[in-house]
């Protein structure tokens, strides 16, 4: 009897024992658990924000384009009789620029001319036989219409001839020409280009939410790829609508070129002055994080990162002004932003100013 009260006993007792070396391991792997989710502190840097003086510019790309330009072409067919320009010269406004042979066409108004004459001697026996009454009036209208005919058929050829010497509508520069003497014209032969450069225009497109704040007058300023000189324009144009397919606003802008330094064509960097913030929130692009609607940035708020959405405005190289979602005193985060989640402990190293 006392053999099988030993036996219950050491059973009891190991157990027991085995209950509490469970719990004891139990909580040891919970201590060792929750020392490893525990997230660790990740060190960034970061500054605090403040306002500042901020130049609101819009950099856009444009095109020049020549004040003046025309395709040169004849209005008549015919052989050309002569041309008097040289390729890459200036020309006058009215100066001739070449000839086309005009002989039929002066055979045909000399023959009109006569005709005309016929008509008007039959014109004015007519209106004396009617004053006699010796004609009847239908008679004396069919001698007028037969002279106002003639006298149109002079003017139209007198008209033809005068296209045969081709001038310059306005002056400027002329470019290489696609005829030679003798080369057989119509209206769709290109003759040559002629250009006005001494002021150049300068057309760009603004995105549409920036449409009310650009007025004609107002001034900017553009670079070419080639030159490192910065030249002024002011607006002078701007289209009624915005286009559908690009949401931009076509703007033109004149600048004086008596130079000549500026070439049609030419690819232009504008910049459009829209206005002036004393008081701006500038961050560095580095610290804005895109996301599917719209941009965060990262700020620190008692010890943790937490990610604020925010509105952008202009960009410049390096920095973007921000509208709304942070204010002065903000702590931004500007490095390892990618890395970090909303309630990520860490510890700032703030930029000295």
């Amino acid at each position: 009897m006392k053999k099988r009260h030993l036996i219950y006993t050491v059973i009891i007792i190991g157990i027991v024992a085995l209950i509490i070396y469970r719990v004891t391991e139990n909580k040891k792997a919970s201590s060792q658990g929750n020392f490893k989710k525990a997230a660790p502190v990740m060190s960034v840097e970061g500054e605090v924000l403040k306002p500042q003086k901020f130049d609101d510019n819009l950099s856009l790309s444009g095109t020049l384009e020549s004040n003046e330009e025309i395709n040169i072409r004849s209005e008549i067919a015919g052989v050309v009789e002569s041309i008097n320009f040289e390729e890459g010269t200036k020309v006058s406004k009215g100066q001739v620029l070449l000839r086309v042979n005009d002989i039929e066409l002066r055979a045909q108004l000399s023959k009109a001319r006569t005709a005309q004459q016929l008509a008007s001697e039959n014109q004015r026996r007519a209106k004396l036989l009617l004053e006699k009454q010796a004609i009847s009036q239908e008679e004396f209208d069919i001698s007028n219409a037969n002279f106002e005919s003639a006298r149109a058929e002079s003017d139209l050829i007198a008209a033809q001839l005068y296209k045969t010497t081709i001038r310059a509508p306005f002056s400027g520069s002329i470019g290489l020409r696609s005829i030679s003497k003798g080369t057989f014209v119509t209206p769709e032969t290109p003759i040559a280009k002629l250009v006005n450069t001494n002021q150049i225009k300068v057309t760009f497109s603004i995105p549409e939410k920036y449409a009310t704040q650009i007025k004609v007058g107002n001034p900017l300023t553009f670079k070419t790829s080639d030159a490192k000189e910065e030249y002024t324009a002011t607006i002078y144009a701007m289209e009624p609508q915005v286009d559908i397919a690009t949401r931009t606003l076509k703007i033109r802008a004149i600048a004086d070129n008596k130079e000549g330094k500026l070439y049609p064509g030419t690819f232009a960097n504008v910049t459009l002055p829209l206005e002036t913030v004393n008081e701006a929130l500038l961050v560095p692009t580095q610290a804005l994080i895109p996301i599917q609607n719209g941009k965060i940035i990262f700020v620190s708020r008692n010890g943790k990162a937490e990610e604020v959405k925010v509105e952008t405005g202009t960009r410049t190289n390096s920095m973007i002004r921000i509208l709304s979602g942070i204010k002065a005193g903000d702590t931004i985060l500007t490095s390892g932003v990618m890395s970090l989640k909303n309630g990520t402990p860490v510890k700032v190293n703030l930029k000295k100013s």
